[in-house]
């Protein structure tokens, strides 16, 4: 299950500072398929903002 989530988490943004309450239900609905997080060797953003004062983030997400 792949796809761009659009939330971000501490669970898989190391600089995102907060835990989301959507993350938990996604887990839960990946989980019932019996599927975990795919976490990548190396982190990096998967959406970068146009805006300076706005971080990139990681959205995009894999479960296998």
């Amino acid at each position: 299950m792949t796809g761009d989530f659009n939330i971000r988490d501490n669970l898989w943004d190391s600089n995102f500072p907060f835990h989301s309450v959507h993350s938990d239900i996604l887990f839960d609905i990946a989980d019932s398929f019996s599927l975990a997080i795919s976490k990548p060797t190396e982190n990096f953003p998967t959406r970068f903002s146009d805006n300076d004062q706005n971080s990139n983030s990681v959205l995009d997400l894999i479960f296998l």
